[in-house]
């Protein structure tokens, strides 16, 4: 089994961490979650609703931001956001989601002339552009420097100032201690561990 009978909850307005190794079923989670991947059984209600009857309204909601996104290389920033925002009912303007993620005056630059940690800040800019209600971020830091990486808490702790729900996977537990409340370890398809931040990190430290 992929994911064994595991349950939890994320209050809303909470930043809430996955964690455990490569393998232990955490993006099988995610992916029931936000209704890409049917579960055999169980219940699952994200934003009041199955995901697996997911529809726009509920697509409309949810904010996904992919280990790696496949951005179109020849496309500007500001073209690749244009392009996500069209698949949502509300979007935040662009040059607001380029300011909030680092990359302001630069939405006129081709993808393929951004470094990889500008490249992971347009993933992360795709991810906001629906001004989603919840957000699903997977390795969300993953090739950033240790002073993107700083930047990129101060961008997700803004966003729970507002009011949103962020679910991230992480494998730096320096993240997690930066944003998240709570926690929870998966292995082998089962929670291993689920409280607060501080008991996670005195056992595992």
């Amino acid at each position: 089994l992929a994911v064994d009978d595991i349950s939890f909850t994320v209050e809303r307005g909470e930043v809430f961490a996955l964690l455990g190794p490569n393998g232990a079923g955490k993006s099988t989670t995610l992916e029931i979650l936000e209704g890409h991947r049917h579960r055999d059984a169980g219940t699952v209600e994200v934003l009041g609703r199955d995901p697996a009857d997911g529809d726009r309204e509920f697509r409309d909601r949810i904010g996904i931001v992919l280990q790696e996104v496949g951005i179109e290389r020849e496309l500007t920033v500001r073209e690749v956001l244009e392009h996500y925002g069209a698949c949502y009912t509300r979007r935040l303007p662009v040059d607001d989601v380029l300011d909030l993620v680092g990359l302001e005056g630069l939405g006129d630059r081709r993808t393929h002339r951004m470094s990889g940690g500008q490249k992971r800040r347009i993933d992360l800019a795709t991810g906001l552009i629906g001004d989603p209600d919840l957000l699903f971020l997977d390795e969300p830091t993953t090739g950033f420097d240790p002073s993107a990486r700083r930047q990129a808490w101060e961008m997700v702790d803004g966003l729970r100032s507002l009011g949103k729900t962020i679910l991230l996977t992480s494998h730096y537990m320096k993240d997690v201690e930066a944003l998240c409340q709570r926690a929870i370890i998966i292995n082998e398809g089962q929670i291993k561990h689920d409280g607060p931040l501080e008991e996670i990190v005195d056992r595992f430290s």
